[in-house]
């Protein structure tokens, strides 16, 4: 009798290899760092990965400030929020948002790209995002990841 020479390994919480990951954002296309950083998150680059299980990495994300927008998108895009009161839409553009506070544009793409469960809002837990080139990972010595290497 010939027996499989492979098993199907479901991944758990117990034996899942959970890693540190650092990407520059210097002149990274905003919406292409997003999905890679997405599906480094949910794990989808492992050959182990599970749909219920957070087997992703932790991704560390440097120089938000520098991320690109490409087209008209720096002006014409809309970030929409209402404050709960009659007549309180507020309307803020990626550009303010590069002034003000540039780690919320790349939170908020990639938390799009995550699903919409308690599981995705644990992966998005596991991301950082910094506007200059400094972090306080260095203990967890991330490895540095280009976004064409990701497979």
């Amino acid at each position: 009798m010939e027996s499989l020479s492979y098993k199907t390994i479901s991944a758990n919480a117990a034996n899942v290899d959970k890693q540190w990951v650092l990407i520059d954002a210097t002149d990274a296309v905003l919406g292409r760092l997003a999905s890679q950083v997405a599906k480094i998150l949910r794990g989808k680059n492992k050959p182990s990965f599970t749909p219920h299980v957070d087997c992703g990495d932790n991704v560390v994300i440097i120089n938000a400030e520098k991320v690109k927008l490409t087209g008209n998108k720096l002006s014409d895009k809309q970030y929409v929020r209402h404050s709960g009161y009659p007549g309180g839409v507020r309307v803020t553009t990626p550009a303010e948002y590069l002034k003000k506070k540039p780690e919320f544009i790349i939170e908020k793409a990639v938390k799009g790209m995550l699903p919409r469960t308690r599981l995705g809002a644990a992966q998005l837990r596991n991301l950082k995002v910094y506007a200059g080139a400094e972090h306080p990972h260095a203990a967890q010595a991330p490895k540095t990841v280009k976004l064409n290497e990701i497979k």
